[in-house]
Order: C-alpha cells, then sequence, then structure tokens
C-alpha cells in the first residue's frame, strides 16, 4: 500500500473525484487504482471563501513498486506505515510474581493496566473515587444541587477527569510507534465512533467516553484484572536496604489494609494533591513545575463558526469550529486559548471544599448553543511560587478559595462580561451571552481572584484575539473563574527506565507525574510505562 498525504479537494467533492485526485497525483490510470482507503482527514481553512479538506490515503495500485520508485524522496508519497501495536513483552505461562498496581483509573491508568493485562500479567487498579456510573451521579450532583462529594467528582473517579471534557483525542507528541494509534484503536473496540481513526482532530465527548470506559474495565477484568473503587492509597511502604537504595514494598489503603507492592504505577493524575503529599513526605523525588491559571471564556458558538468558516459555517463535513490562539504579552507573559471545547459548556471541575474550579466539556454532537476554552497565562515556579516542590498547589489553592468567596461561597462562579472587564469595572447584568456553568454564575470582578499579572495579561490579549477571530472580545462574552487544573503543578521525576529517580518500583505516569497533557498523550504515556514495567517483571528472577 501507497500512503498519499496532503491531497486537498473541495468541500463539495465527491467519492469519484477523490479516486481521480489520486490518481492524478500518483499519474496512474483509473484502471491502475485497486482500491482507496481514507486514512485521516482534516480541513484547510486558511481561506474562508474556499475551505478545502485534506486528506492522507492509502492507496493499492497495480504496479507500487514503480509508483514509488518515480515518487523516490517524494515525503507525500512513501509506503504505508505499519500502524499495528506490538507488544514487548508477554508474561510467562508459569508467571507468579508480583501483580503489577496501578493507582489512578483515569486514560493513563487505564491503558496501562489494559495493556498489562493484555501482556499477561493481571494487574490490581486502585482509584479513590467510585465507578463510573456511581460518579457521574455525585458530578451532577455538584452541578444541580451545589454539593460536592470530594472523593467522586469530575476529578476523581473512574474514567478520571477527562472523562468530563471534550474528549479530544490528539496531541503534538512525537510517536514514533503509533502508540497513539493502540489507544485509538482500543476506544473503538470499546464502543467510540469509528472516525477517531480517521479524523485529523477526533473527539468522543462526555456520553461516550462513560460508556467505553466500563467497556475497557470488562476487557480488563475478563483477563485477569481486578478493580477497587473507593479506595485511597494513604500511605507507601517503603525501606531502605543495606545498599543504601531505597525500594518500594507496598501500599496502605484507606480500607485498612496494607497491599505489599513492588512495582506500582502512579497514575493520579494533576489533582491528587494529598497523595502528593505524602509522596513528598516519604521523600520521593518531586518537584515544582510550570502550569497555568486564568478564565473560562464563552462565545456562542456560532459566532466561532462565522468567525473561522466564513460563508462555509454550517457545513456538516467541518462541523463546530475550534480556534487556538496565543500572545506573548507586554509583562512577559503568555496569553493563549487552552482545551477548547466547540458547542460545549463550562462546568464545575472542584475536588475540594469551599474551592471553585472551572473546566470545559462538550458533548459528541457539539451541538450546545456555546464555545467556551480556556484563557490562561503561563506561570513558572521560579518566578512565581519558588522554594518548595508544592508550592505550586498553595498557588492554585490560594485562588479557587478567592473564586469560591467571589461566586458567593455556594459553588457558583464568578463571572464578569468582557466590556466591563477591560473598562475595569464589575459586571451587574448580562447581555446576549448566557453562561453555561452550573451550579450557576455569580457577577462580580475577576480581579478579586486572579494575580494582578494575569488580569493585565488577559486585558491585554483580548483586543488582540478579537482580530484573530473576529467577536472573540465581543463586549457580551462571559468569562468565569477560574481555570487552575490546566495541567499538574508538580513532576515526580523519573529516569530512563520510568521509575522514580530515588524510589525503583514507583512508576511516575501521565498527566499528575508531569509527563503528560491531555487523554491521548496521558494514555500512550501510560502505555509506555507498561511496557517498562512488564520488561522488569519478565526478567528472570
Amino acid at each position: 500500500m501507497i500512503r498519499l498525504t496532503d491531497l486537498a479537494l473541495p468541500l463539495d467533492h465527491t467519492p469519484a473525484d477523490l479516486e481521480r485526485a489520486a490518481c492524478d497525483r500518483l499519474g496512474i490510470a483509473i484502471g491502475d487504482l485497486a482500491r482507496i482507503t481514507v486514512a485521516r482527514r482534516g480541513n484547510d481553512a486558511r481561506r474562508k471563501s474556499a475551505i478545502k479538506l485534506v486528506y492522507s490515503l492509502d492507496v493499492e495500485v497495480r504496479d507500487e513498486a514503480d509508483v514509488l520508485a518515480r515518487f523516490a524522496g517524494d515525503p507525500h508519497v512513501r509506503p504505508t506505515p505499519d500502524t499495528a501495536y506490538k507488544f514487548v513483552t508477554r508474561a510467562p505461562e508459569s508467571y507468579d510474581g508480583p501483580r503489577p498496581v496501578v493507582i489512578g483509573a483515569g486514560p493513563c491508568g487505564l491503558l496501562a493496566a489494559l495493556v498489562l493485562a493484555q501482556m499477561g500479567f493481571r494487574p490490581i487498579i486502585i482509584e479513590r473515587g467510585k465507578a463510573v456510573r456511581e460518579r457521574t451521579k455525585d458530578t451532577w450532583g455538584l452541578w444541580r444541587r451545589s454539593v460536592l462529594d470530594p472523593e467522586s467528582n469530575v476529578q476523581f473517579g473512574e474514567g478520571g477527569a477527562g472523562t468530563f471534557s471534550d474528549g479530544k483525542l490528539y496531541s503534538r507528541i512525537k510517536d514514533p510507534r503509533h502508540l497513539g494509534r493502540k489507544v485509538l484503536t482500543e476506544f473503538v473496540k470499546a464502543g467510540a465512533p469509528d472516525d477517531i481513526l480517521t479524523e485529523a482532530h477526533p473527539h468522543i465527548g462526555t456520553f461516550r467516553l462513560v460508556t467505553m470506559v466500563m467497556s475497557i474495565r470488562e476487557t480488563i477484568e475478563k483477563l485477569g484484572g481486578e478493580y477497587r473503587f473507593q479506595t485511597r492509597v494513604e500511605d507507601f511502604e517503603i525501606e531502605t536496604g543495606e545498599d543504601g537504595v531505597r525500594r518500594l514494598m507496598g501500599l496502605h489503603l484507606s480500607t485498612g489494609e496494607f497491599l505489599p507492592a513492588s512495582h506500582v504505577i502512579m497514575a493520579v493524575g494533576h489533582s491528587a494533591r494529598d497523595t502528593f503529599q505524602v509522596l513528598y513526605d516519604r521523600g520521593v523525588y518531586i518537584e515544582a513545575k510550570p502550569f497555568a491559571v486564568g478564565v473560562r471564556i464563552e462565545h456562542p458558538q456560532s459566532w466561532i463558526d462565522k468567525a473561522r468558516y466564513g460563508p462555509s459555517a454550517g457545513n456538516r463535513l467541518l462541523g463546530a469550529a475550534a480556534y487556538s490562539i496565543s500572545h506573548k504579552c507586554s509583562n512577559g507573559r503568555v496569553v493563549y486559548s487552552f482545551c477548547m471545547c466547540p458547542g460545549g459548556r463550562v462546568v464545575a471541575a472542584a475536588s475540594e471544599e469551599g474551592r471553585v474550579v472551572t473546566n470545559g466539556m462538550s458533548q459528541y454532537s457539539r451541538a450546545e448553543f456555546n464555545a467556551n476554552s480556556g484563557l490562561v497565562v503561563d506561570i513558572t515556579p521560579e518566578r512565581d511560587y519558588p522554594g518548595h516542590p508544592l508550592a505550586g498547589i498553595a498557588f492554585q489553592r490560594k485562588f479557587e478559595e478567592l473564586a469560591f468567596r467571589a461566586g458567593g461561597s455556594n459553588y457558583r462562579a464568578p463571572g464578569q462580561k468582557v466590556d466591563d472587564f477591560l473598562a475595569r469595572r464589575p459586571s451587574s447584568k448580562l447581555g446576549v451571552v448566557t453562561p453555561s456553568y452550573q451550579p450557576g454564575v455569580h457577577l462580580t470582578d475577576l480581579k478579586d481572584c486572579l494575580p494582578d499579572f494575569v488580569i493585565e495579561a488577559i486585558r491585554e490579549a483580548l483586543p488582540v484575539f478579537g482580530r484573530q477571530v473576529p467577536g472573540y472580545d465581543h463586549p457580551d462574552a462571559v468569562m468565569t473563574g477560574v481555570e487552575t487544573r490546566t495541567s499538574s503543578p508538580v513532576r515526580i521525576t523519573r529516569g530512563r527506565d520510568f521509575q522514580s529517580l530515588n524510589t525503583p518500583g514507583l512508576y511516575p505516569a501521565g498527566e499528575g507525574a508531569g509527563y503528560a497533557g491531555g487523554i491521548l498523550s496521558a494514555a500512550v504515556d501510560g502505555i509506555r510505562v507498561a511496557e517498562a514495567l512488564a520488561l522488569e517483571l519478565a526478567q528472570p528472577r
């Protein structure tokens, strides 16, 4: 097969047009084309009056060797890559060694556990929250009744924080082994739509993620894996041997049980603040890392569609439009859009009482009225929270508590219209944009719950973004605060063997450990870490 990339056609093209364009590009007759399959489809909307669909195709032709010889050196005509996943090892049939433990059942832990189970190592999965169905009910309890369960919410529970998101499945990570393809393939097996294998910017949405997570759990259990929900790791048993090497011996669980464990994947997510504290107290090497803070901004989706697609707005092949924008400010800060959710809503994402956190979520249809994204400003340990590996957590908590008070101390979010924000006055009434955040928005002045440098940077960036995306700085656009969980504030540093720098047997993984950002990259990291752990277990003992 030949992989033909960067083939652009008009929006209204037919299947026959695609075949002819492929033949023309390869210099072959239609009769020499045996089969054509779409490998990837995106769009080029730089010219709104002539938006094109851009394809990568797998093409079967009569004389493949001749075509490849004629296009030698052309990066857009190459042999189709082998993207099939290949297991790095398998558990011996007589394997009776230690069972690996995976802490956390988000995308990272889920794929780590799945791959370990498929290799025959029967992992134990420990999840502090509830199974996804029960967790969903608790999450709606905050959104509808202002009742927060600190152990079962947007951050904690089966599926992880990505369950209540747009379900984006694309990433900028380098992936020479096509591990991302393994993730997408497993998601399709679990019930995701087939188009995630071909769309350039695939997504799933919350409702489908829920059923997928349940299906993957069933697969893991059939392969010998074991889940323990509503079980928190309260402490780590670590011993230092005569050789001076610290070794993980086991886990103290909230159930009162001590679980012997020598190979543990830490896939706890970016909000497991109490777990980070315990690891630090036990001497596990942790360092502060950068993240970003800001607000969620909402516009009617129709405004974004028109701004991005012009006269083609509403075309079903294009779907709901997204954007990605950034600006380097005069104060040295970078303001950028984060986790953009077309046709979605802003959701309450707190995991601790007395604090307000916002996030974005979309369903697969992306059919709700508003678009939203994080509008965030970069922060760094050296400049903003120096002196302690866990100082970023204190930084987050400070502004989440201020947001709770500014919203009325009842989990409503503080909100402000863009015109009032730019004019430095509190908002008192809404305009044409209705915020989607539940349990509700209290209009106020966002300067009361964010650092001054963040406020000034966003004020400078809004008019710039309005020139890039017409309507972005519309007076009635609504901002709600605060967005603080953009990524983990710490890194549980690991070596080339994927184990903690100073605690062998502990495998930091995913977003919480500081090695991923988003569903796909976290899942891929989970596979990499699971492979390293499996190779260690498979060694003769």
